[in-house]
């Protein structure tokens, strides 16, 4: 199985449709996952995205983007029909811990992430999560990054 985690950023988009297309080369089966990060400013809460006046439960709104996210994909990509069969997993907690945690349980061979690529001082302070998942995971992970728009300078 092929496990692709996904924060619907547009290095993610790129995991995913990259992630697909090994799944269905190789005949596997294909699982995206969204590890839900709680905000520390509003523990158990995702601002509504339609009108932003009022909070819904941190799982129920990112259930929702996560279906938005990957019909999205669906709809821009039917030649790839194993976006439209894949198991859709959300779980909670600390992104990387649970990524490998999912990966372990389900048997994963594959694990897909996107990166946005930052070198220097950004990448300094902010780290990688992919790069953590990659340095820490038992089975191979492939890093995706997102094709640099034109006039891009990160």
């Amino acid at each position: 199985m092929v496990l692709v985690a996904v924060d619907f950023s547009p290095p993610s988009a790129a995991a995913l449709l990259w992630g697909a297309q090994v799944a269905e080369v190789f005949g596997d089966r294909l699982t995206i996952l969204h590890v839900v990060h709680d905000p520390e400013a509003a523990p158990g809460y995702y601002r509504a995205k339609k009108n932003g006046k009022h909070v819904r439960r941190l799982e129920n709104a990112a259930r929702d983007m996560l279906d938005e996210f990957v019909d999205g994909l669906v709809t821009g990509h039917p030649q790839l029909a194993i976006l439209g069969t894949a198991e859709r997993s959300l779980v909670v907690g600390i992104p990387v811990t649970r990524i490998l945690e999912v990966a372990e349980a389900t048997d994963a061979r594959l694990l897909v992430v996107g990166s946005n690529g930052r070198t220097g001082l950004s990448h300094l302070m902010l780290g990688s999560k992919a790069e953590r998942v990659a340095q820490l995971s038992p089975i191979p992970v492939t890093i995706v990054k997102a094709p640099r728009a034109v006039g891009d300078a990160t």
